[in-house]
């Protein structure tokens, strides 16, 4: 996962976006703003088709303006979307504006369709010094992304209230299919430096990705080619780029793009190819959906790997403080020898004063090493306790990395709730719950797919899931199952809705195999209970449970993968 490489929005990409959502949404009525995170908000359109969104993210990685699915209404409480909405309540986009090569975007608003503008939201993508802007008819900055002070840019500093300025012209000149291949060749000679640089530096509009896209003919002269001296190009190497140098240039001039993902780059957004490309109207919601999937699994990533340096931290205490106790407990094991000792101290005969007194010291020892051994003992279930949560959500973790498992926004919802769970009951520092991740009032989202015959199979993916499906949601008729012995999901199968046949009850054994710490095994025993059966543990983390007796299945992962893989996730 730590090898996800997610193509940056570039000049030719972003034509291509603005090109798609402007005919479908403009003219349209502005509907809502949310803000998902401090650089990203989301916007809703009205049209007469519907409601249509658009994402505008000013993030200094990752910027970009796509079209993305209806989102999760959660969010819009920012001091950002608050004066978004309130600036653009009632008003119409009825231009959005690109000039040229600037990666500058204007959104238009009137009170209706052919009318004079009175607000603009302005995007500036560029880098680490993109921004969003909020401004009135006078240009005048009514609110912003984020705020650039004077110590940040001598520039162009701007705040609330300032006469927007536009950013300094981009360096180079603009492509042009009109100028010659002489023209163009020498153009990029005048400098003796590397053909990526003397693109960039000639030329407007040339993004890392173009140039690879440029210059591709097979994957291992890409980089040699780039880095090469533009003196060490030969004659047909320079024809070759030329030739493609045009078809770019002629689909921006032609405002006409495609959406591939083959070739040298994850996607490119003009002709590249002959074939292999997709010429369709939602490109941009593609490009939507192809960066929310690849940040997702970031997040999800990025999230895991905060989870399991918390787990080691703890676990590291836990193995000492179990140590120190059980040596203490150890230690308690003395105290009938230690009575021993006393009893025979008093059978001397005739017992002098100082044999009373050291056998009335031994005693008071032995009944003190006594008393201890509960305590220790209750201590030293606690730590193992702790330890097996720590066992148990490190399954977790493993399971939700699973790159096969395609529900990538409840996976990242599922390993935010799982922080949670651990930072409550695990973690030294209590987490203030302001601070929370995860929405208030979201429910979690346990693992949903159809068995054999209809019924839903439900996977816990943390502790509050597991506590869900088993507790909660759990009804007489549904039956449990749980690796036997052995950290992993809760799985229930809701068979209170109608019968469950054998097959259905050894899917789902197969399936709680599968998502357990034992899943590396061919075979695993998978212990069954009706629902009605569980008890939750007083006092411990959410999902743990008791229960008496219960049915033995065999239940092989290898099978549990291969029904995942098969059905489509509810």
């Amino acid at each position: 996962m730590d090898s996800i490489h997610i193509q940056t929005m570039d000049l030719t990409t972003l034509k291509a976006v603005i090109s798609d959502i402007r005919e479908l949404i403009v003219p349209s009525r502005f509907e809502k703003a949310i803000q998902t995170d401090q650089r990203t908000i989301q916007i809703g359109f009205r049209t007469l088709l519907g409601l249509t969104w658009i994402e505008i993210s000013w993030d200094a990685d990752l910027p970009r303006l796509t079209q993305i699915q209806k989102p999760s209404l959660s969010g819009g409480d920012s001091t950002l979307a608050k004066q978004i909405q309130h600036g653009l309540r009632n008003f119409a986009l009825t231009e959005i504006k690109q000039e040229g090569f600037e990666r500058v975007i204007e959104l238009g608003f009137s009170s209706r369709p052919g009318e004079e503008i009175i607000k603009t939201i302005v995007f500036e993508m560029m880098g680490r010094h993109s921004n969003i802007l909020l401004i009135d008819q006078q240009r005048k900055v009514i609110t912003l992304g984020r705020q650039i002070r004077i110590h940040q840019s001598r520039v162009r500093p701007i705040s609330t209230g300032d006469i927007y300025v536009a950013p300094p012209p981009l360096k180079g000149i603009e492509p042009s299919s009109k100028e010659s291949y002489a023209r163009w060749k020498k153009r990029l000679l005048v400098v003796p430096t590397k053909l990526l640089k003397a693109l960039q530096d000639a030329y407007q509009g040339v993004s890392p990705s173009l140039a690879i896209q440029l210059i591709h003919k097979d994957n291992d002269s890409i980089r040699n080619l780039l880095e090469q001296s533009v003196q060490e190009l030969s004659e047909d190497d320079w024809k070759q780029i030329h030739r493609k140098w045009l078809i770019w240039v002629k689909s921006i001039e032609n405002n006409s793009f495609s959406l591939s993902f083959h070739g040298p780059t994850p996607y490119n957004c003009w002709y590249l190819y002959n074939k292999k490309y997709s010429h369709c109207k939602n490109l941009s919601l593609i490009l939507g959906d192809y960066y929310k999937n690849l940040i997702l699994l970031k997040k999800i990533s990025h999230t895991s790997k905060e989870i399991q340096s918390m787990l080691d931290k703890v676990k590291k205490s836990e193995l000492k403080a179990l140590l120190g106790q059980e040596q203490l407990l150890e230690k308690s094991k003395g105290s009938s020898l230690l009575k021993e000792e006393a009893d025979n101290y008093l059978c001397i005969q005739p017992p002098r004063k100082e044999h009373i007194e050291k056998a009335q010291k031994l005693y008071k020892q032995s009944k003190k090493l006594k008393r201890s051994k509960g305590i220790i003992s209750q201590r030293i279930k606690h730590h193992q306790e702790k330890l097996n949560i720590i066992e148990e959500s490190e399954e977790f973790i493993s399971n939700l990395l699973l790159s096969d498992i395609k529900d990538k926004e409840s996976r990242y919802n599922s390993i935010l709730e799982l922080k949670e769970d651990i930072e409550l009951h695990l973690s030294s520092t209590k987490r203030n719950r302001k601070s929370s991740t995860v929405q208030k009032n979201s429910q979690p989202t346990p693992l949903e797919i159809n068995s054999p015959n209809g019924l839903i199979i439900q996977i816990g993916r943390n502790h509050r899931q597991n506590e869900l499906i088993s507790l909660k949601q759990g009804r007489n008729g549904d039956l449990w199952f749980h690796a036997q012995e052995c950290p992993g999901s809760h799985v229930v199968l809701k068979s209170s809705e109608a019968f469950a046949s054998d097959e259905d009850i050894q899917v789902s054994a197969h399936l709680a195999a599968l998502f357990s710490k034992a899943k590396g095994n061919q075979r695993v025993p998978v212990i069954n209970v009706p629902v009605k059966q569980l008890r939750r543990i007083s006092g411990a983390i959410k999902g743990a449970v008791s229960h008496r007796g219960g049915k033995i299945y065999w239940g092989e992962p290898l099978k549990g993968r291969h029904y995942l893989e098969s059905k489509e996730l509810i």
